[in-house]
């Protein structure tokens, strides 16, 4: 699986972006999809992810009610609405795929095999 994330930029706080990651190798209906970010000098952490099954999506709690994780099958994407930026919001967002027999929760990057690239996303105040 290959995945190729887009969709980065700088936004003002209170600003919207939408990122998106085209996957091939793998139809994203196959395989758990997640979003995670890492800031400078920080841990990766998980943002969202969308289940490979039923389509049910999970989000950290600091994003909630601010960002949506979604996929389109005719372009086979994985997409993050992110609305309400914050500073703290700035980092390198990755997406990332999990093999659908991959245990583990899908907060954790265990849980996934492939990963994208990176893109930047820097809020400024």
């Amino acid at each position: 699986v290959q995945l190729q994330a887009s969709g980065g930029g700088l936004v003002q706080a209170g600003g919207f972006l939408r990122l998106s990651c085209a996957a091939s190798g793998r139809t994203v209906s196959s395989v758990a999809m997640g979003w995670f970010r890492q800031a400078p000098g920080k841990e990766r952490e998980f943002v969202a992810a969308i289940s490979w099954s039923d389509g049910s999506t999970y989000y950290r709690e600091s994003v909630k009610g601010r960002f949506t994780i979604s996929r389109e099958y005719a372009k086979n994407t994985v997409y993050l609405q992110m609305n309400s930026l914050k500073p703290e919001d700035t980092a390198v967002y990755y997406c990332a795929a999990g093999e659908r027999n991959r245990g583990g929760t899908y907060y954790s990057p265990g849980r996934y095999d492939y990963w994208g690239q990176g893109t930047q996303v820097t809020v400024s105040s």
